[in-house]
């Protein structure tokens, strides 16, 4: 065995668990032990030598041909032992398939450097690791040889990616071996170019005659090699059919004849074979195999809590060392082969019926006691025994996962099947549960008021149940808009919490971060941003970890939102961009959160006016697979949408986007607010600015940002008072951001501009232009209006500027991060007859219609259609309409 030696010295404790927090499954690590009966097939081996001068080698075939055994053989009569790791299921995704391949390089004694830290995260590695596995493998000499068997378990794109990336960067240090069924997603052609891919396929797997002849000679059958011909010629030489054919023949009196005159054509000649193979089985045996074929994987203990009886551990190892269809995996666990326990199973159904059931509920309680949560979900739900299944997974405070994207989809598809007539408190949980992660308010609701009843009715109520029904509370607080519940929610978690048992806590970290979660955005909905700020900024601050990822990026997009409704749109970016990297980053198991990063983006990129960003972001966030609707993201979109929709001129469309049509207990004050501002500038912008100056009436949030653009409306309207007014009476507890203060400074220069005092106007113009610059505020300016035109044109200020707002160099340099130029908003001013042309152009006259309507020539209306194009810095008619009505020159 190539671990044993390795793994009895010391360990970092950090290196002793995956990144979910479980002790490596060391059989994984494990060189597959070869059977007696296991033939050498030196033409193999010796194509396998040259996987010690190529980096990369395939060994690619049918379940049952032979690959694991072949390559096992070989790595056994190596020099230099390889690293071996047995791909499970859990290790497709790139976080725990990297933790297991540097524990695999440990365990052989080939580790990495210290600088190479274990991922702490089961769905993503960064670059910067990958990076340094490579050059840590570059300089080896001799090459360290990985083989990785059971590859096709790895469905991932992203690990085949990062997997190339490594082997491509390690050079001569780095031999990999790939054991699969399938082809693995890498760029095999160019391999294939460079010479550097050795291959051995279904074909070459393939027994020859005289390999089939030896073969049964180690059954001890010996057989001319025409006979074993026509065995290869049946079985086309599949190994695993041989050695049944083998197996099933050594117990007839005339096996040469037997071999010749089996029958094939039942279903499968696999099928007959291991009915054959079980039937010579001593009655212990053939009840042992039947009842243990409903488990992946199986330890003595285990068996015999299904049989019974105590001889498990005696009948496991014969037949390991007596045939090929138990297999050990090390550590006293073992495995059947996959068809033998397809065809025992259906033997156990025929044999006993209605016994598979129990044993699936015995399993379940075995595993429950040993500690396997999800062996026990799995067995229970077979056994079709949900109270006992339901109550597995509340009573370890697990209900978290069915949010955390690590094992939610495998929890709904479990539980969906759950007997409509379960009872129980924790079946009533887990129903909730799975309701509202689909965003199903009023199903898990009403699930929830059972358990509870349940509970009042109970002689016991355990803490995790309490503490499950809490989160549970938090987050249909959450999605109904209802802050006073959610607080409750929260002080009902405190109370109970202090009764669960520690390492519950420290195991599912993820449930008080979704609770501390849930009531930040309940109370981001309320309005109270510094108390959401509190819960959001804990579960930010504690230690990242996979289960934990989808609390954390949706706390990062609910301060965002905070930080942007404050105007601090630079803050929001970066805080949102965080959020969204973190979930891309996980591919296909990332988590389903709300959406809130890509929402904020959107603003933000409104605020810059990039809408063609803010409307794909605003895309993006609908799109996303079974994210969570609640108020917050909304309102919030709905926000972003209708200043998109102002923004484009399209008033009508504003007014109806304003409206985040959810049902919510009670009101939110920013996101009232925000509808009525939009509805107002609609107003304004319809020229109605009675209407607009009636609608602020309704503004009842004290917001510096509802208070401002409350103030920029009232004087576009005329009221140029109350404008100040507002402006003076913003609260200064907390200093708002630069979008608030920009838009602040340039109502109050519009103020003085009116007013005559040009000095004023100028220097507030600047204070706005050098804040706006610093985070691209672009929007602000857009829309001041065309008062603010003239004085963008002079000195000083046409300097600061230039290269963001209007074409041309700045001696300042072009704003950090800044995108393509956009469309400028200074402009120099049109002359009447392009004023005219163009708000004929917005009437979709053409150049002829033009013409002829100003009485002059098409020439002429072509001259200046080419002034007009330049001066609004388009190049198409409908862009020149479209920018005239952003300046407001329409």
């Amino acid at each position: 065995m190539v671990v044993s030696a390795v793994e009895s010295s010391p360990t970092p404790a950090g290196h002793r668990v995956d990144p979910l927090g479980d002790p490596f499954l060391r059989t994984c690590f494990a060189l597959p032990a070869r059977p007696v009966t296991f033939l050498p097939r030196p033409r193999l081996t010796r194509h396998l030598d040259q996987a010690l001068r190529t980096p990369l080698t395939m060994v690619n075939g049918a379940a049952g041909a032979g690959k694991t055994l072949l390559v096992a053989d070989w790595a056994a009569g190596l020099a230099r032992a390889p690293a071996w790791l047995t791909v499970e299921s859990e290790e497709k995704r790139p976080g725990m398939f990297w933790a297991y391949f540097l524990h695999a390089l440990r365990a052989c004694g080939s580790p990495v450097s210290g600088q190479v830290d274990r991922p702490a995260d089961a769905n993503r590695v960064s670059r910067r690791m990958l990076s340094a596995i490579a050059e840590d493998l570059e300089g080896r000499s001799p090459a360290v040889t990985v083989v990785l068997d059971e590859y096709d378990r790895v469905t991932v794109p992203e690990v085949a990616e990062q997997l190339d990336f490594v082997l491509q960067h390690a050079g001569q240090g780095l031999r990999l071996v790939l054991v699969t069924r399938t082809e693995p997603m890498l760029s095999l052609h160019r391999y294939r170019a460079a010479g550097a891919l050795t291959e051995i396929r279904n074909a070459d797997l393939a027994f020859t005659p005289e390999e089939a002849a030896a073969l049964l000679g180690r059954h001890g059958l010996s057989l001319p090699v025409a006979t074993a011909r026509a065995l290869v010629q049946r079985t086309r030489g599949w190994a695993a059919g041989l050695r049944l054919s083998a197996l099933a023949a050594q117990h007839s009196p005339d096996p040469e004849t037997y071999l010749k005159e089996f029958e094939a054509g039942r279903s499968t000649v696999a099928d007959f074979l291991l009915a054959e193979v079980l039937k010579r089985q001593p009655t212990q045996t053939q009840d042992l195999l039947l009842r243990v074929s409903v488990l992946d994987r199986l330890c003595p203990d285990l068996a015999n809590a299904l049989t019974g009886r105590s001889d498990a551990d005696r009948i496991l190892s014969e037949l390991c060392g007596s045939n090929a269809f138990v297999e050990q995996l090390g550590h006293s666990w073992y495995r059947l082969h996959p068809l033998f326990g397809e065809i025992l199973r259906a033997h156990l159904r025929v044999r006993c019926p209605g016994l598979e059931p129990e044993l699936h509920r015995r399993a379940a309680r075995w595993l429950r006691g040993a500690g396997s949560l999800r062996g026990t979900l799995t067995h229970g739900a077979a056994a079709g025994d949900w109270e006992f299944t339901a109550g597995a997974l509340v009573d370890d405070l697990a209900i978290g996962q069915f949010f955390t994207g690590l094992r939610s989809d495998d929890l709904a598809r479990l539980f969906s099947r759950m007997d409509p007539g379960a009872g129980g408190p924790a079946a009533d949980l887990v129903r909730a549960a799975r309701d509202l992660s689909q965003s199903d308010l009023d199903h898990g609701t009403a699930h929830l008021r059972h358990a509870e009843a349940r509970f009042a009715t109970g002689t016991a109520d355990p803490a995790t149940a309490q503490l499950c029904c809490a989160l549970l509370e938090a987050l249909a607080a959450r999605l109904s808009g209802s802050p006073a519940r959610a607080e409750r929610a929260a002080e009902a978690a405190d109370e109970v919490q202090p009764g669960v048992p520690s390492h519950l806590l420290d195991k599912h970290p993820e449930l008080p971060a979704l609770l501390l979660t849930h009531l930040g955005s309940a109370r981001v909905w309320a309005g109270r941003f510094e108390d959401a700020r509190v819960s959001l900024s804990k579960v930010v601050g504690s230690p990242a970890g996979a289960s934990t990822l989808l609390a954390r990026e949706e706390s990062l997009g609910h301060l965002a939102l905070i930080d942007y409704l404050n105007g601090w749109t630079d803050r929001a970016e970066h805080k949102a961009l965080e959020a969204v990297s973190g979930t891309e980053q996980c591919g296909p198991f990332g988590p389903a959160g709300s959406g809130i990063g890509r929402v904020v983006l959107a603003a933000v990129a409104v605020d810059r006016d990039e809408l063609a960003r803010a409307e794909a972001l605003l895309d993006e966030a609908d799109g996303q697979p079974g994210a969570l609707h609640d108020p917050v993201t909304a309102a919030g979109r709905a926000m972003v949408a209708a200043r998109l929709q102002l923004a484009r001129g399209n008033t009508r469309a504003a007014v109806e986007a304003a409206d985040p049509a959810v049902s919510a207990d009670v009101a939110s004050p920013w996101a009232d607010s925000a509808e009525t501002l939009v509805t107002s500038a609609a107003h304004l912008a319809e020229g109605r600015g009675e209407s607009a100056a009636e609608v602020l009436r309704q503004l009842g949030d004290g917001r510096p940002a509802c208070a401002v653009e409350a103030a920029r409306i009232q004087l576009a309207v005329g009221n140029a008072g109350a404008a100040i007014d507002l402006l003076d009476g913003v609260p200064g507890a907390r200093p708002a951001g630069p979008a608030v203060t920009v838009r602040a400074s340039l109502v109050r220069a519009q103020a003085a501009d009116a007013a005559g005092d040009a000095v004023s106007a100028r220097r507030l113009v600047a204070q706005a232009l050098h804040e706006a610059r610093r985070e691209r505020l672009r929007r602000p300016f857009l829309d001041a209006g065309r008062w603010l035109r003239p004085l963008l044109v002079t000195a000083p200020l046409n300097q600061l500027a230039a290269g963001w707002l209007r074409p041309g160099p700045s001696p300042y340099g072009p704003p950090a991060g800044l995108g393509g130029p956009p469309w400028p908003i200074v402009v120099e001013e049109l002359s009447a007859r392009e004023q005219d042309v163009l708000e004929r152009l917005a009437q979709m006259m053409s150049t002829q219609e033009i013409a002829a309507d100003l009485f002059v020539s098409v020439n002429t209306v072509k001259t200046h259609l080419k002034s007009l194009y330049r001066k609004l810095g388009v190049n198409r008619r409908s862009d020149a309409a479209r920018r005239g009505r952003d300046l407001q020159l329409l």
